[in-house]
């Protein structure tokens, strides 16, 4: 099979993709037998002249060496072979007990469907409810502020990537990305997340995916129990014992897959108090951002804004601050979303972006978040967790109290009042806002970064620092603020069995690496144990 790379097609462009790649092969059309894409991109560098960049595995009826012989020299033509993924053995320590994963966010979905698949029948246990009574339970919170800190944005099948806008960009390149997104397209999701260049899933379709592979975690023995949260362990002589659900209820085990996500703060405090080693990590934290789709469509896209071929158009901003030293930054952008309530304790509050797949809401928002190290919240282990929780409470109470969400515009903030509501768009945060000075939830460092960035972001996006645009606080579930500190094979370095997965754990930052993460650690558990 031959590979044609760097395929440009004008976003115009009708010709269907054979025809296309028959002229490249300079082959007649008839001598292409089956065009598979490997990846689209859009390049819209040039706004005058935007296309979409293919690469195209290609087979013809025409041997792949004769077609390569006419493009002697090419670079962008190729022969690809398929190589096979190694088949996964098991190793030689017998497992007595059936191994449990706690949390069924991404890591934790992912490492039961890998260790069902391979008949070790896993237990899963989520603190959270089921997805469809999860979805009832968060609209509730939306529209009425009535809070539910078992089921919420954080908690619950699916983790929190549920109510996201469903991104599945990683920078980890590993060779069973594809096998994850193959598994995803099983349970449902579109199957052009194979090869887009920046694939989304959506709310909505995730709501799905995770409910079928929830089913088929069951149909190959595995077992999901949802509203169990795990409260202690038992740890003898380093070796993981039990985990106990709900303050009570005992399961032996010797292998325990810790996919907990990043806010499972009492479970954070009992791992520590347990003994298991784990060290504070930087995070980030700041605000949201809201503007109208149709500007940022034409700032990226200039005329082919609306274009039915482009969608709505994404982007990513930096900062690095001349003062401070501080990056702020643009992080987890929703073109056609919204920003959320996503709350996991009571009487805080904080935000998130989400949106459908086919990103139609008419608001692009974005975290806009600055850099905060450990050093800030004085080294303590847990003191990214106090420092969250400051901030978050600080949001609830100068708004109100009753989770609506603290707003200010661009305009005051950079001229250093508050109370305007002449808003460019209307803010999407439900159960609603109060227009306040951002400065009284934030920490100094972050609001001074904040305006040093909005002028050069309004330099690189224009109308990005308009007055009107909208600001949402509190965003401080960037990443986790802990790290639970494992070795090579993904145990915890001080505690056998104990398998930390995800972002929770501090080793993924988003659904494709936490997902990722976890299979890795199935299959590192699959070669060292066997049933």
């Amino acid at each position: 099979m031959l590979r044609i790379t760097n395929l440009r097609v004008p976003i115009d462009e009708s010709t269907a993709l054979a025809k296309l790649a028959a002229k490249r092969l300079k082959l007649p059309p008839q001598a292409v037998l089956e065009v598979v894409i490997v990846r689209k991109a859009l390049d819209a560098r040039r706004k005058n002249n935007i296309n979409f960049v293919y690469s195209l595995d290609i087979r013809t009826a025409v041997p792949d060496g004769q077609v390569l012989s006419r493009l002697r020299g090419d670079k962008d033509v190729t022969v690809v072979s398929e190589t096979a993924a190694e088949p996964l053995v098991q190793g030689s320590i017998p497992l007595e007990h059936r191994p449990v994963i706690v949390g069924f966010g991404p890591a934790g979905m992912l490492a039961a469907l890998v260790l069902a698949k391979h008949g070790y029948r896993p237990l899963v246990l989520e603190r959270g409810r089921d997805v469809d009574r999860r979805t009832q339970d968060i609209s509730r919170f939306w529209q009425t502020g009535q809070f539910d800190a078992v089921s919420n944005v954080q908690f619950g099948e699916g983790g929190a990537g549920t109510f996201s806008d469903g991104k599945l960009t990683t920078r980890v390149h590993d060779p069973r990305m594809r096998e994850v997104l193959e598994l995803l397209v099983e349970a449902g999701a579109p199957p052009e997340i194979q090869y887009l260049h920046k694939p989304h899933i959506g709310t909505d379709k995730l709501r799905e995916v995770v409910k079928n592979i929830r089913q088929r975690i069951i149909e190959l023995g595995g077992q999901v129990e949802f509203e169990s949260q795990v409260t202690a362990i038992k740890v003898k002589d380093g070796q993981l014992q039990a985990v106990f659900v709900n303050d009570s209820r005992p399961i032996p085990c010797q292998v325990a897959l810790f996919g907990i996500g990043h806010s499972a703060r009492d479970t954070y405090v009992m791992l520590q108090q347990a003994g298991v080693a784990m060290e504070a990590k930087p995070f980030a934290i700041g605000v949201r951002i809201e503007h109208p789709q149709q500007l940022i469509d034409q700032a990226q896209y200039g005329a082919a804004a609306g274009h039915p071929q482009l969608g709505a158009a994404d982007y990513a901003l930096v900062y690095h601050t001349k003062t401070s030293g501080r990056t702020a930054y643009s992080f987890c952008m929703c073109p056609g979303g919204v920003v959320v309530a996503a709350a996991s304790e009571a009487g805080q509050v904080v935000t998130n972006g989400m949106s459908y797949y086919n990103r139609a809401s008419g608001v692009a928002n974005s975290a806009l978040v600055v850099n905060v190290n450990p050093a800030d919240y004085g080294e303590n282990v847990l003191g990214g967790i106090e420092f969250q929780r400051r901030y978050e409470a600080l949001a609830y109470q100068i708004a109100g109290q009753n989770y609506r969400a603290p707003v200010q515009t661009v305009g005051d903030f950079l001229a250093g009042t508050s109370g305007s509501r002449e808003f460019l768009i209307e803010p999407s945060y439900k159960p609603g806002v109060k227009a306040v000075d951002l400065r009284q939830c934030l920490p100094e460092f972050v609001t001074a970064a904040l305006a040093e960035a909005l002028p050069d972001f309004g330099r690189k996006i224009r109308g990005f620092d308009h007055q009107g645009a909208v600001m949402t606080g509190v965003e401080t579930r960037t990443s986790a603020p802990v790290r639970i500190i494992r070795s090579k094979e993904f145990c915890s370095v001080s505690t056998g069995g104990l398998y930390p997965i995800g972002e929770g754990a501090g080793y993924a930052g988003g659904i494709m690496s936490a997902a990722l993460d976890g299979m890795n650690a199935a299959a590192a558990i699959i070669g060292h144990y066997k049933i």
